[in-house]
């Protein structure tokens, strides 16, 4: 979901109003509601505020048109928007370019939120959004395949590696499978692999290069030589989220690194794997690895109409009773920390505890106002890692000088 807001550099709407104060109507933009439960939220709202009512836009699925259509509003001053339903990986980005302005710390509760989360909605030392939707990864496995072994989920990529080229091709499956395809979702994959192994990519909000290490080398390294030693299937290369849940679901696949969203897909009608997988925090070389946190935040437009009322909109979408349904409704893992403890949503969801680690574990994609580039980048060069068209240890290096290069931008 999404919410934006822009207004010309005059300061009159796309009518032609001047904006005229702190309250009043508002528009909702979200990228693709696809169980429809935005609108039953939203409904809730407008009949408490019938002066402040929200019309919700829904923009394309895909996060790379979303992020387009967003952008494109914001800088041409076509003011659709009020209130932003960033993905977290945005947030450094839009702060920076001045399209959302800070919100007060104190109006929010975030100590009743999952601690890694608040991270991911600020940038230079200030609060630009607000925490709505988490998410980390996830190792699924087949249970029914380890327990007829005698084997535990695998907490080391060690355990992972033997399990994938023994366990696996004996019941006639691949090992082990993430999102390779070179899109958002191989960065992610990548950040994983890297800080699973004690380093990092970027530091200083993006100033400062750091990929070039031991660790990215080992990270980048050990995805590489899955796929070169074959228990991470070529086929893999070409996955996103959704043919990689598709793989683990018909039965393919041994393990897979995926979202939570896969638990209902893979427990649904005519999932050959329902009842018999698990998840788990995802592995590390020495022990349970390093997630990164996926999600949204929720961000106030530079240009808002009526911002008073945008902040009393994210406070109502955050609140518990909201956020219970954004999980029950939505499907969607939510921020506050009390909710993954809750007897009857456990028993319903029974992937929150593991999920509830992994966040706690987790650490946010780079910080850097240049984002997209910073992303086509570490695609690219992991892809050609692990299409063994360049050796782990040169991909880093070459790697670290792409990101300096961009780095001198700011």
């Amino acid at each position: 979901m999404v919410v934006l807001t822009g207004y010309a550099a005059s300061g009159v709407t796309p009518a032609g109003r001047v904006p005229d104060g702190g309250r009043g109507p508002m528009t909702l933009a979200t990228a693709g509601d696809l169980t429809g439960y935005l609108g039953r939220v939203l409904d809730g709202w407008n009949r408490a505020r019938p002066d402040e009512r929200v019309t919700l836009v829904e923009l394309p699925d895909s996060a790379d048109e979303t992020r387009s259509q967003m952008i494109t509003d914001l800088r041409s001053g076509a003011g659709r928007f009020d209130v932003l339903n960033i993905d977290v990986a945005w947030t450094s980005e839009f702060a920076a370019a001045g399209w959302i302005a800070p919100v007060d710390r104190e109006r929010f509760p975030l100590g009743s939120f999952l601690p890694p989360v608040v991270d991911t909605a600020t940038y230079d030392g200030r609060l630009y959004a607000v925490p709505y939707v988490t998410n980390a990864g996830m190792l699924f496995y087949r249970k029914d395949v380890l327990d007829r072994a005698g084997e535990r989920p695998p907490r080391t990529w060690a355990e992972l590696e033997r399990q994938a080229r023994t366990l696996a091709p004996a019941h006639g499956l691949d090992g082990y499978a993430g999102q390779f395809l070179p899109y958002e979702g191989l960065t992610v994959n990548a950040a994983e692999a890297v800080y699973s192994a004690g380093g990092t990519i970027l530091g200083d909000e993006g100033e400062r290069v750091t990929v070039d290490s031991a660790a990215a080398r080992a990270g980048i390294g050990f995805l590489a030589r899955g796929v070169r030693d074959g228990w991470i299937p070529r086929e893999a290369l070409a996955y996103t989220e959704e043919e990689s849940r598709q793989a683990f679901q018909d039965g393919g696949l041994l393990f897979l690194r995926n979202w939570p969203y896969a638990w209902a897909g893979a427990s649904g009608t005519g999932s050959r794997v329902a009842g018999r997988f698990g998840a788990v925090p995802l592995p590390g070389p020495h022990g349970p690895g390093t997630s990164v946190l996926g999600g949204s935040n929720l961000a106030v437009s530079s240009h808002a109409r009526h911002p008073e009322s945008a902040r009393d909109l994210i406070a109502y979408l955050t609140s518990e009773r909201v956020q219970r349904r954004v999980l029950t409704e939505g499907a969607l893992p939510p921020v506050r920390a009390a909710l993954y403890g809750d007897p009857a949503l456990v028993r319903r969801f029974p992937y929150l505890p593991a999920l509830r680690s992994s966040v706690l574990a987790a650490a946010p994609r780079p910080k850097s106002p240049h984002y997209e580039q910073v992303s086509l980048a570490v695609q690219a060069v992991l892809h050609d890692a692990m299409a063994q068209r360049q050796a782990p240890e040169a991909a880093v290096g070459r790697l670290a000088g792409e990101l300096a290069a961009i780095a001198r931008r700011r």
